[in-house]
């Protein structure tokens, strides 16, 4: 086709607004293949099956696949491996070339593959069963030489993809995604995977700080603000404006914590003009001062925070005041 003609093409194709309507129809197309995938997880499929056989393995979960099956088959290595299912991605024509060799005796192999016909997994196929491991099917075609060699397969009902020459790996290759998830998700649920074994596994970025950063990793990075209730206004500001907290603890005598003054409590007094020479902690002190306990996680200090509309806690643990954790801590984190 020449250049004029394809100009031509693609100015009725925009004319027409075919645009919204095949990108509708992609997403159509690809929504009914995740129908007919959740219609096929029947009490006579094979995926409890499967999820038993992983969950007992001793070994690790190789998950393998050429083309765009590879690349999903990369994301769902990387799913499991976040939610304690240990296992590796394995390049289906690397595999003849050396990468066997990663395979150990106890691992179960996943194959994926639209067809099941490719030519890199008919070859991998006899080597795999040659090892003993079980072979695990991901394909769209249950009778295709992968399906009928498997062990445990798991069928992905695709009729078509979503491009118009019905060619390039669309909704097979969401089939795949979505089948992949959901096996992950239910070897999660097999395990009893915590959200505090998910914490351990993710410790970088917000998401792992939620699950693993508590109180006593922030309140510890500050000095300790605090001043006796017969504190004058000086030592007030002094020890509110040293710490750069916004805000000092109240102590009695017996160094029991009594409440809080933060500098909007010193605004609020400028505001009503009292006499500063005879302004003490007992005229500002704000008792039932919101506290948190140092075990207690950084996410439910933010939350806290949030619901009382305040922007520091006071850290308490048996009654005895640590010191003070503040919201900038929680932005600082990426919790905000």
């Amino acid at each position: 086709m020449d250049v004029d003609s394809f100009a031509a093409k693609k100015q009725i194709f925009l004319e027409n607004g075919n645009i919204l309507e095949l990108a509708r129809k992609t997403i159509r197309i690809e929504a009914d293949a995740l129908a007919a995938l959740e219609a096929s997880l029947t009490e006579s499929s094979d995926f409890v099956r499967c999820v038993e056989a992983i969950a007992a393995s001793q070994g690790r979960l190789i998950v393998t696949g050429i083309g765009k099956s590879a690349i999903v088959a990369q994301k769902i290595v990387a799913t499991l491996n976040s939610t304690g299912t240990p296992s590796l991605f394995l390049h289906a024509a690397d595999a003849i070339h050396g990468d066997l060799g990663m395979i150990r005796s106890f691992d179960l192999v996943m194959c994926l593959s639209k067809s099941g016909e490719s030519s890199e997994i008919k070859v991998l196929i006899p080597l795999l069963k040659n090892f003993g491991n079980p072979l695990i099917a991901m394909t769209a075609q249950k009778n295709s030489t992968l399906g009928r060699q498997a062990d445990y397969l798991l069928w992905t009902p695709v009729e078509q993809e979503a491009d118009p020459n019905n060619l390039a790996p669309t909704a097979s290759t969401t089939a795949q995604m979505a089948l992949g998830d959901a096996l992950a998700v239910a070897l999660l649920a097999r395990k009893g995977f915590s959200p505090e074994d998910f914490g351990k596994f993710h410790p970088g970025g917000a998401l792992g700080k939620q699950l693993y950063l508590r109180v006593r990793d922030l309140y510890a990075l500050h000095e300790r603000p605090a001043i006796s209730l017969h504190a004058g206004l000086q030592e007030i500001i002094l020890e509110i404006t040293s710490k750069r907290l916004g805000a000092t603890a109240v102590l009695d005598d017996h160094q029991q914590l009594l409440g809080i003054i933060t500098d909007g409590d010193l605004r609020r007094m400028l505001q009503r003009g009292a006499d500063f020479n005879n302004v003490h902690a007992s005229d500002l002190l704000v008792r039932h001062a919101k506290t948190i306990a140092p075990d207690a996680l950084a996410v439910d200090a933010l939350a806290l925070m949030r619901q009382h509309s305040i922007s520091q806690l006071l850290v308490v643990e048996n009654g005895q005041y640590l010191g003070m954790v503040h919201l900038h801590d929680l932005v600082r984190e990426g919790l905000l």
